[in-house]
């Protein structure tokens, strides 16, 4: 064991020791998504976005979204919106349904809430960012973070006033993805650009963006000198790349690749939760996209895609499921899975 790469910072009441934190997915990070990471060292988890509107609409699928679990704290509910009025009001909702902190998200590249001047649409004001900020720290008693990109585009970049603009409000941590809005998810994340928010401010600066394995992590961290990393994408059908990032954070002996049984364990134990989570109907979908990241650049994994999404009844995908990964025996090994 050598000494952490990161001493990790307080947040609240909470000391966050491992300074890892799992990024908020659209239609991902539910809460069973969260429960499998979470077994992997995260630090901090943080829900998929919820807009504050859907939460004045008090619809069951916004309800769900918020549901968290006992054992995932400290957790973090995420909300989006312009208005202040709106935000508050979803920011004490979160608070009630039992969050430790409130995440504003202020960095969504997507045209839908672009539109509505949210998401990442909100860095081209200024203004605006101070009064919902100012306004979400002041209608709740748990500590607000912000989570940006580094502007609207490469003419535009403005990641260190808003991270000014983020303290002065008073936000206590801040989350940037190294992209920019015109970005989108492509190219490659500046993550000079997130050290420019770390200069700029006293409070933790998490780093986001092409973190795929502890190497990149290490690499963001010496670039960016920011305080904690954020992994989202690599995740999806590979959680033990969080495990393998933990190690390198801590200075622990990295674990040993999955077995094909302890794979399946996984799998198995996510498709459980969700169905219990979402019914077995809604499971059903979400099970393919999941269940084909599990797979992806495993041994016959293109064979075992087009029987699987060929599959409706709950029992058959299990059973198909199963025998796919337990077959594969002690062949496959985590760092094919991780360069597919």
């Amino acid at each position: 064991m050598t000494s952490p790469l990161l001493p990790g910072f307080r947040l609240g009441d909470f000391q966050i020791d491992t300074p890892l934190v799992l990024a908020p997915m659209a239609g991902i990070t539910d809460l069973p998504f969260r429960r499998i990471c979470k077994r992997f060292g995260v630090g901090l988890v943080v829900t998929e976005m919820i807009a504050s509107r859907a939460v004045d609409m008090g619809r069951e699928r916004t309800l769900r979204m918020a549901e968290l679990d006992d054992d995932e704290h400290p957790v973090a509910i995420q909300i989006a919106g312009s208005d202040p009025k709106f935000v508050t009001e979803a920011a004490r909702w979160a608070a009630g349904r039992g969050a430790d902190f409130i995440d504003i998200n202020m960095g969504c590249p997507v045209k839908k809430i672009c539109k509505q001047i949210a998401g990442s649409a909100m860095l081209k004001d200024e203004a605006l960012v101070a009064r919902v900020l100012e306004a979400v720290v002041a209608s709740v008693d748990l500590p607000v973070t912000l989570k940006i990109r580094t502007g609207w585009d490469e003419k535009s970049k403005n990641v260190a006033r808003i991270a000014r603009i983020a303290e002065e409000s008073g936000i206590q941590m801040l989350t940037v993805h190294g992209r920019t809005r015109a970005q989108m998810f492509n190219g490659h994340a500046n993550w000079a650009d997130i050290g420019a928010a770390k200069a700029a401010v006293s409070i933790p600066v998490i780093g986001n963006g092409d973190i795929v394995d502890a190497a990149s992590a290490r690499e963001m961290i010496r670039i960016s000198g920011c305080d904690g990393v954020m992994v989202g994408r690599a995740v999806q059908g590979n959680p033990w790349v969080l495990g393998e990032i933990h190690a390198a954070l801590t200075g622990a002996t990295p674990p040993p690749p999955p077995t094909a049984a302890e794979r399946w364990m996984i799998v198995s134990e996510h498709l459980d939760n969700l169905a219990a989570h979402h019914g077995v109907h809604c499971a059903a979908k979400l099970a393919r996209k999941h269940v084909l990241w599990y797979s992806k650049g495993l041994r016959g994994s293109a064979e075992f895609r087009a029987r699987f999404q060929q599959l409706t009844d709950w029992q058959a995908m299990l059973d198909c499921a199963a025998g796919y990964f337990l077959g594969l025996g002690e062949h496959v090994h985590l760092h094919e899975l991780q360069a597919a």
